[in-house]
């Protein structure tokens, strides 16, 4: 396998985060200072940009494929540019979700949330899951205590109970498609200090609540969706499976923990939490009591991304260098890149052939896999 540079941009700032369109021809890229900007995949080039959020931009995702045919072919010349298969959104300091076309650049929805920052976006498609509940698309957007769910045209769907303190951290279930599962039902993770909420995305029932007695940081769901882990403030990993009503603890992290990624398989859960990307076996009766992979570093890990199908781990530390690891492997690592500055966002293209990487000095480079 080669793995080399294939194009590279830059930002008027921090890169904040990075999205891969559903079908992979564009990367959103959101600058701190509020703009956002799509590239085309091939070649790097600005198809557009978009004014974003003029008090600074937080998050962006993208509408799901599900429910709205991704064409495997060019577009017909009769096709209008407004019938774009699939939606951007983005959240802002300016309290607004923005609904964006991305085959026409131009905003198509706004929604005001409040006076709180939207800090955490997750798009949810209950209908891609089996049994199919709805062809419904919704997005559930966090400001403050506050949590919505809003229809693809902007509109509200539902405004759910106040959270106790700032939602840190969003979550939505992965599809399981025919896997079996006794948490059947779409689901969506919300996280604040002490308080997990786990919510039906369909209904908007609450189905569980797990308490932690102290800050979480981020949220991640494994494929299988038998984990939901939390990084906490307390330098420790949390696991819960929900459908087994078991917890699970790994402490001793030389940091507060931010940094989560589960390989496709759910197998190996990668976080940072120090100089080393840990790597946790999660099969058979879960991580807690067994020893972890450590995979070094020159600085504070501040990045992981497994591949979305494949076996590699993406790694940066706060002083530019970001690794490839193939955990499976017994010499697991496969390269090692030096950036301008630390990386701030991986992001793996849904086929694994390109990864992109934003920085905290405005630099966004991709790279090819084959």
């Amino acid at each position: 396998m080669n793995f080399a540079k294939h194009w590279a941009a830059t930002l008027d700032d921090y890169a904040i985060d990075l999205a891969w369109s559903p079908d992979g021809s564009l990367l959103a890229a959101a600058s701190a200072a509020g703009g956002i900007t799509l590239y085309d995949a091939a070649t790097g080039a600005v198809k557009h940009t978009l004014p974003g959020h003029a008090d600074g931009a937080n998050c962006l995702a993208w509408m799901p494929a599900v429910g709205r045919v991704v064409p495997d072919e060019p577009r017909s010349p009769s096709a209008r540019p407004e019938d774009s298969p699939h939606l951007l959104a983005s959240g802002g300091q300016d309290g607004c979700v923005r609904l964006w076309n991305p085959a026409t650049g131009a905003q198509i929805a706004e929604t005001k949330l409040g006076t709180a920052w939207v800090e955490h976006l997750a798009w949810l498609a209950p209908g891609n899951l089996q049994p199919p509940t709805s062809n419904i698309q919704r997005i559930f957007a966090a400001a403050g205590k506050k949590l919505v769910a809003l229809n693809s045209d902007g509109s509200i769907a539902h405004t759910f109970p106040a959270a106790p303190k700032t939602i840190a951290a969003l979550a939505a279930a992965p599809s399981l498609n025919s896997q079996p599962s006794t948490l059947n039902s779409p689901l969506l993770a919300s996280a604040c200090f002490g308080h997990v909420s786990l919510w039906n995305a369909a209904t908007f029932a609450l189905e569980k609540e797990f308490a932690y007695g102290n800050a979480i940081y981020a949220l991640a769901w494994s494929p299988d969706r038998r984990w939901l882990v939390a990084g906490c403030h307390d330098n420790a990993v949390h696991l819960w499976a929900p459908a087994d009503d078991l917890e699970l603890h790994m402490s001793g992290y030389e940091t507060r923990l931010k940094e989560l990624s589960f390989s496709h398989d759910s197998k190996w859960l990668a976080t940072g939490g120090g100089r080393d990307a840990c790597v946790w076996d999660c099969s058979g009766a879960g991580p807690e009591g067994r020893e972890p992979m450590m995979l070094p570093h020159n600085a504070r890990v501040v990045a992981v991304a497994f591949q979305n199908a494949h076996g590699l781990l993406a790694s940066g530390s706060a002083e530019g260098e970001f690794s490839l690891w193939a955990p499976s492997r017994k010499n697991p690592l496969f390269a090692e890149v030096k950036m301008p500055s630390a990386a701030t966002k991986f992001a793996w293209r849904a086929d694994d052939a390109l990864l992109a990487v934003g920085t905290a000095n405005g630099h966004v480079f991709v790279f090819k896999t084959d």
